[in-house]
């Protein structure tokens, strides 16, 4: 009698998987990440939920092994993350194969028909990037030099970039990269300086962002600088210090959440998520990654209910009815956004997801 009532506890339980870069180069963007889970509640629709939460060390081939593990022998119901591009690459294979959906917490290129269990809480970074280069065209800018990561988050946002730019009249004038574990990236504006543009766009993310932004403030200049959304967090502010004074860059309404209109939809849930988050960890928990874990967490909340009505959690038929039911989200408020989703569309955010904020004495100051 208690070996039945233990299996059907143990059927009962959903469980989410999380894949997190704690550790290395991006471990700035990781902590936010993960302190999410921390205040993530342990029930869903009366059910118990567990979150099993492994760390891949920005390493790939460690983000392959760990989901591996999770679907054959943890039995995840869905996956959130990876919390980086490269590593969401790896893994998108290996869970639509398995027919387990995950929601990415990283910017990432896919096509949600070929893809069907790949899902997004992320703001596309054509969407981010379209509402910086408009800032620039507002500011009157001409030239633009582009210095980011010698990676795919690099190459997205250096797209964005040119093709934002083409489409405003705005010349591109360099294009330099160096790699998330440089210490240094002297060389790189040393190059951008003597095009002498009037701005520099830097397709970084975490505290190696404030590379680019240190050297230009060392070498004086003095033209404007934007950052795209992988570079807002505390820890950028703290590490750049007053070299990183007067960047702006875009983000998720969740970062301004004190700061935002009473007419901004994501004001309500980003007040009441990071209220709960600085009640826990203080208030340099503020960060936009923490809010795409909530997000994503969301998200599969909204779908569990209808899914538990076709089938039990753990199971296939389950993880199928979850995939079918997260395509037919429909204005869902988040932290980051309002997500509308669709057969061709895992995404669903539109211009409510994004906020252009500035670095002013260490805090992100919401620019109207």
């Amino acid at each position: 009698m208690l070996i039945g009532m233990l299996t059907t506890a143990a059927s009962a339980q959903i469980k989410i998987g999380a894949i997190i870069s704690i550790t290395g180069p991006t471990a700035a963007l990781g902590v936010g990440y993960k302190s999410a889970f921390a205040v993530f509640p342990s029930e869903i629709d009366g059910k118990s939920v567990r979150y099993i939460i492994r760390d891949d060390a920005a390493d790939a081939s460690q983000s392959v092994t760990i989901a591996q593990r999770m679907i054959e022998e943890d039995h995840v119901d869905a996956i959130i993350g990876p919390s980086l591009t490269a590593c969401a690459n790896a893994v998108q294979p290996i869970a639509n194969a398995a027919k387990v959906p995950m929601i990415v917490t990283s910017p990432l290129d896919y096509d949600p028909v070929k893809d069907p269990y790949t899902f997004s809480a992320v703001q596309p970074v054509s969407l981010m990037v379209n509402a910086l280069v408009a800032d620039m065209m507002k500011r009157g800018v001409k030239t633009v030099a582009y210095i980011g990561f010698a990676d795919g988050f690099g190459d997205q946002v250096y797209d964005a970039t040119k093709q934002a730019a083409d489409k405003a009249g705005i010349k591109l004038v360099a294009n330099e990269r160096y790699a998330r574990t440089d210490t240094s990236a002297e060389s790189q504006v040393l190059k951008v300086i003597v095009k002498k543009p009037d701005a520099v766009m830097i397709g970084a993310s975490g505290t190696p962002g404030t590379l680019p932004d240190v050297a230009l403030h060392r070498r004086g200049y003095k033209g404007l600088i934007y950052g795209n959304h992988g570079m807002v967090s505390p820890a950028f502010l703290r590490v750049g210090g007053a070299a990183v004074n007067g960047t702006i860059a875009v983000t998720g309404p969740v970062v301004v959440y004190d700061q935002l209109p009473d007419t901004n939809a994501s004001r309500g849930p980003a007040t009441s998520f990071m209220k709960a988050l600085i009640a826990k960890f203080g208030p340099d928990s503020v960060s936009p990654f923490a809010g795409y874990s909530e997000d994503a967490l969301l998200l599969i909340s909204a779908a569990i209910p209808a899914a538990l009505q076709t089938a039990e959690s753990g199971t296939e038929a389950f993880r199928v009815a979850l995939r079918g039911n997260l395509e037919k989200t429909h204005d869902l408020v988040g932290t980051h956004g309002v997500y509308s989703m669709s057969p061709t569309n895992h995404n669903g955010m539109d211009d409510r997801a994004r906020v252009l904020v500035q670095a002013v004495d260490g805090q992100w100051k919401l620019l109207p």
